[in-house]
This record gives C-alpha cells, sequence and structure tokens, in this order.
C-alpha cells in the first residue's frame, strides 16, 4: 500500500497524526475509566462523546495465573499451619485476587481522533497503543487478510465477541501495521473508525 504523505490541507501526515493523538487523549482522559459515567467532574470544557467503547476483562492466562496463586498460597498456609490458618486467609487472599483482576481490566475506545487501549490498573494520564483515525487505512471481520502485517493482538478473545482486523500506518505515516480486537459489534467499531465494512 503507498504511504499517504500528505492530507487535504497539505498538513504532513506525521504532523497530523501527532496532532490527533494529542486531542485523543484530551479527549479521553475527560472521561474517567468508566466512560458510561460521562465526564469527569472537573472537566472545564465538555468533550465530544466517545464513539465507541467496550471493557475487555483480564486475559484468560491472567485470570489462571491468579487463581493458581490463590490456591498455592492457601494451600501452603494449610500445609504449614493448618486448615484453621488456610481459611483465615482466604477472605484476604481473594480479595487481593479481584484487586488484580478488575486491575487488568482493558478499556478499547475510540474517539473522534484516535482509537486507544487502556488498562485499569496501569492508567496514568494519557492512554496508549494509541492510532489516529487519519492512520488507518482498512477494517476487516475476522482475521487479517493474507500480505498484511502481522498483527498485534489487543485484548483477548470473549465469549459473544468478534475479531476486527484493522490496518493502519506506524507514527513514521510509512510503515505498514495492523492489530486485532475482539468486539460486541464488528460493523459499529469499522463505521466508528471511519472505514465501514462492505455490506
Amino acid at each position: 500500500m503507498a504511504a499517504r504523505s500528505r492530507r487535504e490541507n497539505g498538513e504532513p501526515l506525521v504532523v497530523r497524526a501527532a496532532i490527533d493523538r494529542e486531542r485523543h487523549i484530551t479527549q479521553v482522559t475527560s472521561y474517567g475509566y468508566l466512560a458510561r459515567r460521562g465526564p469527569k467532574r472537573h472537566v472545564t470544557v465538555t468533550p465530544r462523546p466517545l464513539r465507541y467503547w467496550q471493557y475487555d476483562p483480564a486475559r484468560p492466562w491472567v485470570l489462571g495465573v491468579t487463581v493458581l496463586a490463590v490456591v498455592v498460597w492457601l494451600a501452603f498456609l494449610g500445609w504449614r499451619d493448618g486448615g484453621a490458618a488456610a481459611a483465615g486467609e482466604a477472605p484476604l487472599a481473594i480479595g487481593l485476587a479481584v484487586v488484580v483482576l478488575l486491575g487488568a481490566t482493558g478499556r478499547f475506545t475510540i474517539g473522534d481522533h484516535a482509537v486507544s487501549t487502556d488498562i485499569a490498573g496501569l492508567r496514568q494520564v494519557s492512554s496508549f497503543g494509541v492510532v489516529p483515525l487519519v492512520l488507518v487505512s482498512e477494517v476487516v471481520e475476522g482475521r487479517a487478510p493474507e500480505g498484511w502485517p502481522t498483527p498485534k493482538a489487543r485484548g483477548g478473545w470473549w465469549p459473544g465477541r468478534r475479531r476486527v482486523s484493522v490496518r493502519h500506518l506506524d507514527d513514521d505515516g510509512l510503515t505498514d501495521k495492523a492489530f486485532t480486537v475482539w468486539v460486541r459489534d464488528p460493523a459499529a467499531v469499522a463505521d466508528a473508525l471511519g472505514r465501514p465494512l462492505p455490506r
């Protein structure tokens, strides 16, 4: 695919992408992690609504490791100090496991200017994994077609979700990249990205 070096207004693509990245971060961080609650109260300028968002529970391997850690810890305490000690420690261990799983919950967000991924426990001032919409070139439902670069996975499979593959340019405006994500509504995601799926 030939790289797009300039937009209609004559602005270099990398400059437009950098500006859109900052606009996206401003829009997304104007909302709390629970986007349905609306903009944060202290925001002075009401941001435009987000085009699309969904929460991605912790990946199955994170769930598995967390459960295994709790079981091993309680089994060790039971072996060392007896069943009563393990039973007394169980609420704390389970509570910490719940905190870990909530902290590993992700949010896939599409704003007016970009798409990004946040993880609740790592959320800083800005989002990470930001791809400005001006760099998105193609969206397909399902696996990435042959000839695409190897896609990076965002989020994992969960029941009721379908895979969407997105092809885009890197921040340099030249390197072809792709990512896949499991979403509730592929058509809504493609529309929010400005690349509707073929009807």
